[in-house]
């Protein structure tokens, strides 16, 4: 299998859980469409990755964004696979020399879902109750519109957090909504979150694969896949990561809409506790993505002022 995926087809790097299993099944999906090729020939490759394995403590201690990847393009460049499918939330915004991200699938839904056991929307949850959740930018959120309320960690992918969720471990908890959808499992969703006041992680609901930057075979099967609109909104949102220095470490929320040759963007910087909030907003033209996302990043950066980093970062 290896070998006939590698003469025509294409090996596939992923992560081993559902939700990377459906992503890379997607991405399959669509090279098989593209080229007439059958599923055969592209084998799926599951590495095990940092991220996944630990899992007593936050990521933001182990090492950041990096721990979903670091293993998946170890196998790239030693050629192992030919391709890496990720969550594009989970993508550092530099990457190891010889790779690039050569495509971006369109993307899905934004936002965030909140999934209550105490109470089926956020704002009605009692006083004191817990929210579990993971991501920095979820806690920082939930404190700046909940300050009342508490929040605790919790690791592991999407079953993993909705068996504890059942288990009683919190009242509450919150997951994309684009991965819900992924993995039909829409119906958890007790509240679909509103973008003003739960904007997402940069590069939310957007899938990317990653390969070696010279392999022009890769790029042409590639080809098909790049849904440019979504391409230009990564391109911005990413910009305003690098900008900031993002990292597991930065509560960030950003988000880029295309229209036409048009785009707009959002970005928001918080304090963990979320009582400190820096908004921006820019548009421009969409082939001016990356510079657009740069631009916001630096004045939302000196909007706040060196000291509002200083104390968390």
């Amino acid at each position: 299998m290896q070998t006939e995926g590698r003469a025509e087809g294409l090996r596939i790097g992923t992560r081993g859980s559902a939700l990377a299993l459906a992503q890379a099944a997607e991405t399959r999906a669509r090279l098989m469409a593209a080229h007439g090729l059958p599923e055969e020939a592209f084998p799926v490759v599951v590495i095990t990755t940092s991220g996944d394995r630990i899992q007593d403590r936050p990521l933001a201690e182990a090492g950041g964004k990096g721990l979903f990847t670091k293993e998946i393009e170890e196998a790239l460049l030693k050629d192992r696979i030919d391709i890496a499918v990720h969550s594009s939330k989970d993508m550092p915004t530099r990457l190891p020399d010889g790779l690039e991200i050569a495509a971006f699938l369109e993307r899905e839904d934004v936002r965030d879902v909140f999934i209550g056991r105490a109470a089926p929307r956020l704002e009605e949850l009692p006083d004191g109750a817990l929210v579990g959740t993971s991501s920095l930018r979820r806690q920082a959120l939930v404190r700046r519109l909940r300050p009342d309320l508490r929040v605790g960690i919790f690791r592991g992918n999407v079953q993993t957090r909705l068996r504890k969720l059942s288990e009683g471990q919190a009242d509450g908890t919150l997951l994309a909504l684009a991965g819900l959808r992924r993995l039909a499992m829409t119906e958890v969703a007790t509240e679909i979150l509103p973008l003003d006041r739960f904007p997402p992680a940069p590069g939310q609901g957007a899938i990317c694969i990653e390969a070696r930057s010279d392999e022009r075979r890769v790029a042409s099967m590639l080809a098909p896949l790049m849904h440019v609109p979504t391409g230009h909104a990564l391109a911005c949102e990413r910009a305003f990561l690098a900008a900031l220095d993002g990292s597991c470490r930065t509560p960030i929320a950003g988000h880029a809409l295309v229209d036409g040759d048009r785009l707009s963007f959002s970005g928001m910087i918080l304090s963990p506790d979320g009582a400190g909030v820096h908004e921006i907003a820019a548009e421009g033209r969409a082939a001016d993505a990356a510079e657009i996302g740069a631009r916001a990043g630096a004045d939302i950066r000196a909007k706040a002022g060196s000291a509002f980093f200083k104390d968390w970062a």
